[in-house]
């Protein structure tokens, strides 16, 4: 069983703060849409949200047991898991056609506001996640990720996303540098 992490779930010292993973893919999901959204208003940001559209989403495949899923399902709370086929997944590695492979998504999320802003802090979760994988798959992120005109508040020195991992400061100028053709 898999979680496609699209988010901070791809981003290793992140997901470790939530439970335990078998190993990681890097993906490309097909029929889904990125973009920033306001989940509920109990959230200080606004996550990153997928659904389902003509679109592609780059990510990682989490090999996960039940009690995990179980735990990811309270991390990604204000989400709600549909199931995606593997038909909709490329990858490098050979996936049995009928894995079972979660997502999490929201319907309908209202865009960032002022008051629910994108959070640098998660930015560079998430980005330092994907440069995990490659630079080019952290270009193919920001690419393929829709609103990076709502407002966003710079945290770096008083981070306020709570699932802040991985980031060192030597990443601080790269993500800057990736994000700044859309912002």
């Amino acid at each position: 069983m898999y979680i496609f992490g699209y988010g901070s779930l791809m981003n290793s010292a992140s997901r470790k703060l939530t439970g335990q993973t078998g190993r990681t893919y890097p993906v490309v999901a097909h029929g889904l849409i990125r973009y920033w959204g306001k989940i509920d208003d109990s959230y200080i940001l606004s996550p990153l949200v997928v659904n389902k559209g003509e679109g592609q989403v780059n990510g990682v495949l989490l090999e996960i047991d039940d009690a995990a899923l179980l735990d990811f399902d309270r991390r990604e709370r204000g989400y709600h898991r549909i199931q995606i086929s593997a038909a909709q997944i490329d990858s490098d590695f050979e996936l049995a056609s009928d894995a079972v492979i979660w997502v999490y998504v929201k319907d309908q999320p209202e865009p960032p506001c002022s008051l629910s802003p994108i959070m640098q802090s998660y930015v560079d979760t998430v980005l330092a996640g994907c440069l995990e994988v490659s630079e080019s798959f952290a270009k193919h992120f920001v690419d393929h990720t829709i609103g990076w005109h709502f407002p966003m508040e710079n945290d770096r020195e008083q981070p306020k996303y709570g699932n802040l991992a991985g980031v060192e400061a030597a990443h601080h100028s790269q993500i800057d540098a990736l994000i700044a053709s859309v912002r």
